[in-house]
Parts: C-alpha cells; sequence; structure tokens
C-alpha cells in the first residue's frame, strides 16, 4: 500500500492507494495512521492531491479517481449511493436508507456512512440527521466546513 499525507484547508489528510493507483483511504490525519507496512510515496497520489486541491479552491464539484474501499458488500452500496449525491446538496440517513434498498435500515446506514473510508471524496459530510444536524468521522467542525465549500450551511 503507498500512502502520503497530503494538508488541505481542514487540516492534513492520510492518502492511501494500492499499487496499480486505486485510491483505498483518504482519512483526517489526527484520526487516522498509515500502517507500518505501508510505504510513503507521493507520485501515485498526485490526482488524487490535484483534485482534492481543486475541489477546495471551487473548481471541482466530481472526482474523477479509481476508487477502491474495502467494506462489507452493504457497505460498499451504501458509499456508492453516496456518491451520487450531487455536490451541493445534502439527504438525510433515512433517505440513504431508502436509496439503497432498505428503508429501514437508517441506523445500519448510518454506521455504513460512519466507516467510510475515504472521506470527502467519498461524501459522507453529505448526509445529516432528519433534523438537519449529524455527526462526522472527522468532526462536526470539518463536516461544517466541507459544507459549506458547497453552499450548505447546517441548522
Amino acid at each position: 500500500m503507498l500512502w502520503h499525507r497530503h494538508d488541505t484547508p481542514v487540516g492534513p489528510v492520510i492518502l492511501a492507494a494500492r499499487e496499480d493507483g486505486a485510491l483505498t483511504h483518504l482519512q483526517f490525519a489526527e484520526r487516522f495512521s498509515p500502517a507500518e507496512e505501508w510505504r510513503e510515496s507521493p507520485a501515485p497520489l498526485d490526482a488524487v492531491r490535484r483534485q482534492l486541491d481543486e475541489y477546495f479552491a471551487g473548481r471541482r464539484r466530481v472526482f474523477e479517481l479509481r476508487l477502491a474501499p474495502h467494506g462489507t458488500s452493504f457497505q460498499r452500496r451504501v458509499w456508492r449511493a453516496l456518491q451520487a449525491i450531487p455536490f451541493g446538496e445534502t439527504i438525510t440517513y433515512g433517505e440513504l436508507a431508502r436509496r439503497v434498498g432498505k428503508p429501514r435500515a437508517a441506523r445500519a446506514v448510518g454506521a455504513a456512512n460512519g466507516a467510510n473510508p475515504i472521506a470527502i471524496i467519498i461524501p459522507c459530510h453529505r448526509v445529516v440527521a432528519a433534523n438537519g444536524s449529524g455527526g462526522y468521522a472527522g468532526g462536526l467542525s470539518i463536516k461544517r466546513s466541507l459544507l459549506a465549500l458547497e453552499g450548505v450551511s447546517l441548522a
């Protein structure tokens, strides 16, 4: 596994990719450390870094990267549904559960959302509780910052 630490306006992140370049992780550095056996190598992650920088500069709304998140089939289904939420929009956990065909599984969808290994690019920050609030694995202030960048404010 290849990794690199990248600075963003919301703090440093750890990026990791398989040897073939498919992104497996984008996690906030305060809460995540690369595994000992991972090798630091920024070059294979150049496209990820460039697209993140474009996103934070307001020049990118859709990421065009090969992703390889590791998770259960249910988690991967939730993560695919997250990628369909447009820039600048939010949905509730209940709506996300409906979109993955499990309308009574809002809590399970919330757990899958929280287990997302590729933050920002798989936009779990766009999911909110029915009352407009909601947590975020990177912290609520980062969620607010990401949504503000997209023109959305939390209640």
